[in-house]
């Protein structure tokens, strides 16, 4: 009988995760979105892709999952630029554009607007 527990806390976690993470894939494009948006850049193919998945602490010392999602923007719309949507827990914490796309940029990383 525990071993049908454990198999069903263990679905019910890998749903969990899988529900938190799309969750956090709709912020990361909606937040790509708004900072090419603000830059004046134009957001590419609508979507980003996750490449790191780490625990850490958000600002009220909870340990969270920490979220890197990348996506592409164009400048001239012939180019691809790289890009990073960082999540912790359900907020985005920044996005960095490269920051040569437009001189004069010292820092590619903005914090957006809650």
């Amino acid at each position: 009988m525990s071993w049908e527990l454990g198999l069903l806390a263990a679905f019910g976690l890998l749903g969990w995760y899988w529900y938190a993470g799309m969750h956090a894939r709709e912020q990361a494009i909606a937040a790509g979105r708004r900072a090419c948006q603000s830059a004046g850049v134009q957001f590419l193919d609508e979507s980003v892709a996750q490449t790191r998945t780490r625990l850490a602490r958000n600002s009220q010392g909870q340990l969270v999952l920490q979220r890197d999602f990348r996506f592409e923007f164009s400048d001239t719309g012939d180019n691809r630029r790289p890009a990073v949507v960082r999540m912790v827990g359900e907020r985005v914490e920044w996005v960095s554009l490269d920051g040569e796309w437009q001189p004069g940029h010292l820092a590619s990383v903005s914090r957006l607007p809650e």
